[in-house]
Protein backbone atom coordinates (compact mmCIF):
# COMPACT_ATOMS: atom_id res chain seq x y z
CA UNK A 1 0.00 0.00 0.00
CA UNK A 2 1.37 3.12 -0.95
CA UNK A 3 1.88 5.57 1.86
CA UNK A 4 3.07 9.08 1.29
CA UNK A 5 6.15 10.61 3.36
CA UNK A 6 4.32 13.91 3.56
CA UNK A 7 0.40 14.30 4.43
CA UNK A 8 -0.63 17.46 2.75
CA UNK A 9 -3.42 19.01 4.84
CA UNK A 10 -6.83 18.67 3.71
CA UNK A 11 -7.85 22.19 3.48
CA UNK A 12 -4.92 23.61 0.55
CA UNK A 13 -3.64 26.11 -0.36
CA UNK A 14 -3.47 27.98 3.17
CA UNK A 15 -2.89 31.39 2.16
CA UNK A 16 -4.05 33.10 -1.49
CA UNK A 17 -3.71 36.23 -3.35
CA UNK A 18 -7.66 36.49 -2.35
CA UNK A 19 -6.87 36.63 1.31
CA UNK A 20 -3.71 39.65 0.94
CA UNK A 21 -5.18 43.01 1.90
CA UNK A 22 -3.31 44.57 -0.53
CA UNK A 23 -2.59 44.43 -4.60
CA UNK A 24 -0.78 41.00 -5.22
CA UNK A 25 -1.14 38.46 -8.27
CA UNK A 26 0.65 35.39 -6.20
CA UNK A 27 1.73 34.34 -2.77
CA UNK A 28 4.11 31.44 -2.77
CA UNK A 29 7.64 30.56 -1.54
CA UNK A 30 7.62 31.38 1.77
CA UNK A 31 9.74 31.17 4.92
CA UNK A 32 8.17 29.96 7.99
CA UNK A 33 9.35 30.03 11.95
CA UNK A 34 7.81 30.30 15.32
CA UNK A 35 8.12 33.33 17.28
CA UNK A 36 6.74 33.93 20.63
CA UNK A 37 4.86 30.72 20.16
CA UNK A 38 3.41 32.12 16.80
CA UNK A 39 3.58 30.87 13.27
CA UNK A 40 5.00 33.60 11.15
CA UNK A 41 4.99 32.89 7.41
CA UNK A 42 7.37 35.32 5.00
CA UNK A 43 5.82 34.87 1.70
CA UNK A 44 6.95 36.25 -1.91
CA UNK A 45 4.23 37.74 -4.19
CA UNK A 46 3.77 38.95 -7.51
CA UNK A 47 3.30 42.66 -8.91
CA UNK A 48 1.12 43.64 -11.87
CA UNK A 49 4.90 45.02 -12.95
CA UNK A 50 6.23 41.14 -12.64
CA UNK A 51 8.29 42.25 -9.88
CA UNK A 52 8.26 40.23 -6.16
CA UNK A 53 8.19 41.78 -3.00
CA UNK A 54 7.68 39.58 0.45
CA UNK A 55 4.49 39.86 2.56
CA UNK A 56 4.08 39.00 5.82
CA UNK A 57 1.06 36.32 8.03
CA UNK A 58 0.54 34.80 10.81
CA UNK A 59 -0.76 31.35 12.53
CA UNK A 60 -1.62 30.15 15.69
CA UNK A 61 -2.29 26.64 14.62
CA UNK A 62 0.77 26.94 11.70
CA UNK A 63 -2.79 26.42 9.04
CA UNK A 64 -4.80 29.08 9.52
CA UNK A 65 -2.26 32.54 8.44
CA UNK A 66 -3.72 35.81 8.51
CA UNK A 67 -1.70 38.71 6.27
CA UNK A 68 -0.54 41.55 7.78
CA UNK A 69 -1.90 44.79 5.87
CA UNK A 70 0.92 45.81 4.61
CA UNK A 71 4.24 44.07 3.35
CA UNK A 72 6.97 43.48 5.21
CA UNK A 73 9.74 44.11 2.62
CA UNK A 74 9.83 45.67 -0.91
CA UNK A 75 12.84 46.95 -2.80
CA UNK A 76 15.20 49.60 -1.24
CA UNK A 77 14.86 52.67 -3.72
CA UNK A 78 17.76 54.50 -1.78
CA UNK A 79 21.30 53.44 -0.12
CA UNK A 80 23.31 50.40 -1.05
CA UNK A 81 20.80 47.81 -1.56
CA UNK A 82 18.50 49.94 -3.84
CA UNK A 83 20.32 48.72 -6.88
CA UNK A 84 20.69 45.07 -6.33
CA UNK A 85 16.76 44.77 -5.47
CA UNK A 86 15.63 47.11 -8.58
CA UNK A 87 13.65 44.44 -10.12
CA UNK A 88 12.13 42.63 -7.06
CA UNK A 89 13.05 40.64 -3.70
CA UNK A 90 11.80 36.84 -3.87
CA UNK A 91 12.37 33.57 -1.78
CA UNK A 92 12.88 34.60 1.43
CA UNK A 93 14.26 31.98 4.33
CA UNK A 94 14.59 33.08 8.22
CA UNK A 95 16.69 30.99 10.26
CA UNK A 96 17.27 31.89 14.53
CA UNK A 97 20.14 32.87 15.78
CA UNK A 98 20.59 34.45 19.21
CA UNK A 99 17.92 36.99 20.11
CA UNK A 100 17.79 37.57 15.92
CA UNK A 101 15.96 35.94 13.17
CA UNK A 102 18.31 36.44 10.18
CA UNK A 103 16.62 36.61 6.69
CA UNK A 104 18.33 35.53 3.42
CA UNK A 105 16.39 36.24 0.06
CA UNK A 106 17.27 36.84 -3.64
CA UNK A 107 17.84 40.69 -4.86
CA UNK A 108 16.90 40.68 -8.10
CA UNK A 109 18.30 43.33 -10.66
CA UNK A 110 19.99 44.25 -14.22
CA UNK A 111 22.76 42.63 -13.13
CA UNK A 112 21.44 39.67 -12.30
CA UNK A 113 20.49 37.74 -8.29
CA UNK A 114 21.98 38.22 -5.59
CA UNK A 115 21.59 37.14 -2.12
CA UNK A 116 20.88 39.70 0.57
CA UNK A 117 20.83 39.03 4.56
CA UNK A 118 18.37 40.98 6.43
CA UNK A 119 17.48 40.58 10.46
CA UNK A 120 14.49 41.32 13.07
CA UNK A 121 13.77 40.43 16.83
CA UNK A 122 10.48 40.84 16.84
CA UNK A 123 8.73 40.79 12.90
CA UNK A 124 7.41 44.51 12.87
CA UNK A 125 10.92 45.95 12.37
CA UNK A 126 13.48 44.89 9.54
CA UNK A 127 17.63 45.67 9.24
CA UNK A 128 18.80 45.00 5.95
CA UNK A 129 22.10 44.04 6.79
CA UNK A 130 24.79 43.35 4.00
CA UNK A 131 24.89 41.36 0.33
CA UNK A 132 26.33 38.13 0.89
CA UNK A 133 27.32 37.10 -2.71
CA UNK A 134 27.57 38.11 -5.85
CA UNK A 135 25.92 37.13 -8.84
CA UNK A 136 24.67 34.52 -9.72
CA UNK A 137 23.61 33.17 -6.64
CA UNK A 138 20.11 31.72 -5.30
CA UNK A 139 18.10 29.57 -1.80
CA UNK A 140 20.99 30.30 0.65
CA UNK A 141 19.70 28.88 4.24
CA UNK A 142 21.92 29.34 7.29
CA UNK A 143 22.48 26.81 9.93
CA UNK A 144 20.97 27.92 13.24
CA UNK A 145 24.42 27.00 14.95
CA UNK A 146 28.17 27.71 14.59
CA UNK A 147 30.91 25.13 13.56
CA UNK A 148 34.22 25.64 15.39
CA UNK A 149 33.08 29.79 15.72
CA UNK A 150 32.31 29.94 12.41
CA UNK A 151 28.62 30.51 11.10
CA UNK A 152 27.33 27.93 7.64
CA UNK A 153 25.40 28.22 5.25
CA UNK A 154 24.05 25.89 2.41
CA UNK A 155 23.81 27.96 -0.96
CA UNK A 156 23.62 27.70 -4.80
CA UNK A 157 25.64 29.13 -7.27
CA UNK A 158 24.81 29.22 -10.93
CA UNK A 159 28.00 27.52 -12.89
CA UNK A 160 27.92 25.17 -15.89
CA UNK A 161 30.93 22.90 -14.74
CA UNK A 162 28.84 21.69 -11.61
CA UNK A 163 25.38 22.83 -12.78
CA UNK A 164 22.75 23.78 -10.07
CA UNK A 165 24.62 21.87 -7.22
CA UNK A 166 24.28 22.64 -3.72
CA UNK A 167 27.53 24.11 -1.66
CA UNK A 168 28.60 24.80 1.70
CA UNK A 169 30.66 28.21 2.87
CA UNK A 170 31.48 29.35 5.92
CA UNK A 171 31.71 32.64 7.50
CA UNK A 172 33.14 34.58 10.69
CA UNK A 173 30.26 37.46 10.66
CA UNK A 174 27.69 36.32 8.60
CA UNK A 175 28.62 38.93 6.09
CA UNK A 176 32.13 38.04 4.46
CA UNK A 177 31.96 34.06 3.58
CA UNK A 178 34.78 31.71 2.08
CA UNK A 179 36.13 27.89 2.29
CA UNK A 180 33.18 27.23 0.09
CA UNK A 181 32.56 23.48 -0.63
CA UNK A 182 30.61 21.38 -3.23
CA UNK A 183 28.09 18.97 -1.36
CA UNK A 184 25.86 17.48 -3.41
CA UNK A 185 25.03 17.36 -7.34
CA UNK A 186 22.10 16.52 -9.51
CA UNK A 187 22.13 12.62 -10.00
CA UNK A 188 21.51 11.82 -13.79
CA UNK A 189 18.67 9.97 -14.78
CA UNK A 190 16.91 10.98 -11.28
CA UNK A 191 14.58 12.97 -10.50
CA UNK A 192 16.46 15.32 -9.36
CA UNK A 193 18.81 15.59 -12.58
CA UNK A 194 18.23 19.28 -13.97
CA UNK A 195 19.10 20.93 -11.02
CA UNK A 196 18.59 21.09 -7.14
CA UNK A 197 18.90 23.94 -4.82
CA UNK A 198 18.66 24.01 -0.43
CA UNK A 199 15.05 24.71 0.36
CA UNK A 200 14.06 24.74 3.79
CA UNK A 201 16.81 25.70 6.46
CA UNK A 202 18.19 22.49 7.99
CA UNK A 203 16.61 21.71 11.79
CA UNK A 204 18.68 19.41 14.24
CA UNK A 205 17.79 16.21 14.92
CA UNK A 206 19.36 13.05 17.39
CA UNK A 207 21.03 11.37 13.60
CA UNK A 208 21.81 14.86 11.80
CA UNK A 209 20.84 18.01 10.23
CA UNK A 210 18.04 17.91 8.27
CA UNK A 211 17.75 19.72 4.75
CA UNK A 212 15.10 19.49 2.57
CA UNK A 213 15.86 20.82 -0.56
CA UNK A 214 14.29 20.91 -3.92
CA UNK A 215 15.31 18.76 -7.06
CA UNK A 216 14.18 19.86 -10.75
CA UNK A 217 13.66 16.81 -13.59
CA UNK A 218 13.11 18.27 -17.46
CA UNK A 219 10.32 16.83 -19.52
CA UNK A 220 9.01 16.55 -22.69
CA UNK A 221 6.15 18.92 -21.25
CA UNK A 222 8.46 21.23 -19.71
CA UNK A 223 10.33 21.18 -15.53
CA UNK A 224 9.27 18.98 -12.83
CA UNK A 225 10.29 20.46 -9.20
CA UNK A 226 9.70 18.32 -6.87
CA UNK A 227 10.67 17.65 -2.70
CA UNK A 228 13.73 15.84 -1.09
CA UNK A 229 15.92 15.68 1.70
CA UNK A 230 19.19 15.14 2.93
CA UNK A 231 21.29 14.62 5.90
CA UNK A 232 24.49 16.56 7.60
CA UNK A 233 26.75 15.50 10.22
CA UNK A 234 26.05 17.24 13.39
CA UNK A 235 29.74 18.26 14.20
CA UNK A 236 30.69 18.42 10.50
CA UNK A 237 27.77 19.81 8.15
CA UNK A 238 30.20 19.35 4.90
CA UNK A 239 30.09 15.69 5.59
CA UNK A 240 26.76 14.34 3.65
CA UNK A 241 25.47 11.24 5.31
CA UNK A 242 22.33 10.35 3.11
CA UNK A 243 20.42 11.90 0.40
CA UNK A 244 17.13 11.08 -0.22
CA UNK A 245 17.38 8.41 -3.46
CA UNK A 246 13.50 9.16 -4.05
CA UNK A 247 11.24 12.23 -3.26
CA UNK A 248 9.11 13.18 -1.01
CA UNK A 249 6.57 15.63 -2.21
CA UNK A 250 5.53 16.08 -6.15
CA UNK A 251 3.22 18.11 -7.82
CA UNK A 252 -0.16 16.35 -7.94
CA UNK A 253 -3.44 18.59 -6.42
CA UNK A 254 -4.98 20.79 -9.17
CA UNK A 255 -3.07 23.90 -7.54
CA UNK A 256 0.35 22.38 -7.67
CA UNK A 257 -0.22 21.26 -11.32
CA UNK A 258 -1.52 24.01 -12.97
CA UNK A 259 -0.65 27.98 -11.78
CA UNK A 260 1.68 30.81 -13.13
CA UNK A 261 4.66 28.01 -13.27
CA UNK A 262 3.13 24.58 -13.75
CA UNK A 263 4.16 21.59 -11.86
CA UNK A 264 5.97 23.20 -9.26
CA UNK A 265 6.19 22.82 -5.04
CA UNK A 266 9.12 24.71 -3.94
CA UNK A 267 9.67 25.09 -0.18
CA UNK A 268 11.49 28.17 2.11
CA UNK A 269 10.40 27.27 5.53
CA UNK A 270 9.81 23.67 8.13
CA UNK A 271 9.15 23.94 11.07
CA UNK A 272 9.94 20.68 13.23
CA UNK A 273 7.37 19.92 16.38
CA UNK A 274 8.08 18.44 19.44
CA UNK A 275 5.51 15.70 18.42
CA UNK A 276 8.37 14.43 15.92
CA UNK A 277 6.79 15.46 12.71
CA UNK A 278 7.92 18.35 10.74
CA UNK A 279 5.33 20.94 8.71
CA UNK A 280 6.63 21.31 5.69
CA UNK A 281 6.00 24.83 3.95
CA UNK A 282 5.75 24.84 0.34
CA UNK A 283 4.56 27.40 -2.67
CA UNK A 284 2.36 25.86 -5.54
CA UNK A 285 2.52 26.09 -9.09
CA UNK A 286 4.40 29.65 -8.05
CA UNK A 287 0.54 30.59 -7.66
CA UNK A 288 -0.69 29.32 -3.95
CA UNK A 289 0.96 28.26 -0.24
CA UNK A 290 0.18 24.68 0.56
CA UNK A 291 1.52 23.01 3.83
CA UNK A 292 1.82 19.41 4.84
CA UNK A 293 3.21 17.18 7.27
CA UNK A 294 6.15 14.35 7.64
CA UNK A 295 7.42 12.28 10.84
CA UNK A 296 11.24 12.97 11.03
CA UNK A 297 11.54 9.49 11.66
CA UNK A 298 10.29 8.37 7.82
CA UNK A 299 12.77 11.42 6.98
CA UNK A 300 15.58 10.35 8.49
CA UNK A 301 15.04 6.59 7.52
CA UNK A 302 15.45 7.73 3.84
CA UNK A 303 18.83 9.28 4.10
CA UNK A 304 19.93 6.39 5.77
CA UNK A 305 18.57 3.63 4.49
CA UNK A 306 17.34 4.64 1.06
CA UNK A 307 20.22 6.97 0.04
CA UNK A 308 21.46 8.10 -3.57
CA UNK A 309 25.23 9.09 -4.09
CA UNK A 310 25.51 13.01 -2.94
CA UNK A 311 28.00 13.43 -5.95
Amino acid sequence: MKRDIVRRYAHNPILTKDQIPYAVETVHNAAVVKHAGVYIMLFRSHLRTGRSIIGLARSHDGFRFEADPLPFLVPEREGPFAASEEFGVEDPRVTRLGDDYFITYSAYSRSGVRIALAKTSDFTQVERVSLITQADHRNVVLFPEKFNGLYARLDRPHSEITPWSIWISYSPDLCFWGRSELLIKPEPYHWDEMKIGPGAPPFKTERGWLSIYHGVFRTMDGAIYRLGVALHDLQNPARVIGVSDSWILQPEDVWETTGYVHNVVFTCGAVPEPDGTVKIYWGAADTVMCVGEANVSDLLDLCLNHSRPAK
